[in-house]
């Protein structure tokens, strides 16, 4: 009994030896008859890049990539692309791209991240208008200038806040060019931002001339709202009543009519005073 419970199991093991070797020799000799897969080299970065930084040999690398999911802007060598700077980060094994790259005489650091056209202009900042260090690169904000208003009919004291630039992008916070990797904020003395040559004036007059405050803003909201501005009489007063009716206003200022006058008559040494209706 036992040796006929041996052999049944010894056949069953020898049974599913032999479909499992037939599978494998079918499974490879699939795989061996199967085309090769084209491939070409490309650029990519060897380690994680930061923004600004100018490429070369030692933080470049090639690997294969499928020649029929080629991407647009990709480089097949690593001198091509070697002396430039990046225009923003790249993370290890990304490919460098075209457009991603700063032209070779734009330099390297930050100059080279400032776009054609656009200027990059510095303010101070502390915690309170810093938004307490959450003003990071990358951020976007809009730019608040509080100053006193002038003009002939212009109370001295009186101040006025206004929005002067919305969704302006911050290049760096002291000279950090890249947010912290866990989010923190980072408390710096200056921020750079990214303007138009027009608003670099404005800020500069506002940073000059009055107190500024950033704003943070959702990087993904670009709405544009323009405020209106703010006086300091209407924020601490409110805004003044609405005038009365002109019937009221006139019978303020109209004099009281009385319902009689009086009259004092004098003959000799004989004194009277006499009453009568006002017509």
């Amino acid at each position: 009994m036992d040796r006929n419970r041996m052999f049944t199991g010894l056949a069953v093991a020898i049974a599913i030896a032999f479909f499992f070797s037939l599978y494998m020799y079918r499974t490879i000799a699939r795989l061996s008859n199967a085309k090769p897969v084209a491939t070409r080299q490309i650029v990519v970065a060897e380690r994680p890049i930061q923004l600004g930084t100018r490429l070369d040999a030692t933080n470049l690398r090639l690997i294969a990539w499928p020649a029929d999911d080629a991407i647009a802007g990709t480089f097949t060598r690593i001198e091509d692309c070697a002396g430039r700077a990046l225009l923003s980060d790249l993370a290890v094994n990304e490919p460098v791209l075209e457009t991603k790259l700063a032209p070779k005489e734009a330099g390297a650091g930050l100059p080279a991240t400032i776009p054609e056209g656009m200027r990059a202009v510095s303010v101070a900042v502390n915690e309170v208008n810093g938004v307490s260090g959450f003003v990071v690169p990358g951020t976007m904000v809009d730019i608040l200038v509080t100053g006193q208003m002038s003009g002939k009919n212009v109370d001295a004291e009186n101040n006025i806040t206004r929005v002067i630039l919305e969704n302006v992008r911050v290049l760096a916070a002291g000279q950090q060019v890249e947010q912290d990797r866990d989010g923190k904020p980072q408390k710096v003395p200056v921020v750079t931002l990214l303007v138009t040559p027009e608003d670099a004036t404005k800020l500069t007059m506002a940073s000059t001339e009055g107190k500024i405050q950033l704003a943070l803003r959702n990087t993904i909201d670009s709405k544009l709202t323009n405020p209106p501005p703010v006086l300091q009489a209407v924020l601490f007063t409110g805004p003044a009543a609405p005038p009365a009716p002109v019937h009221e206003r006139v019978a303020k200022v109209a004099p009281v009519v009385p319902q009689s006058y009086s009259v004092e008559v004098i003959t000799g040494s004989k004194k009277e005073t006499k009453t009568f209706d006002n017509p």
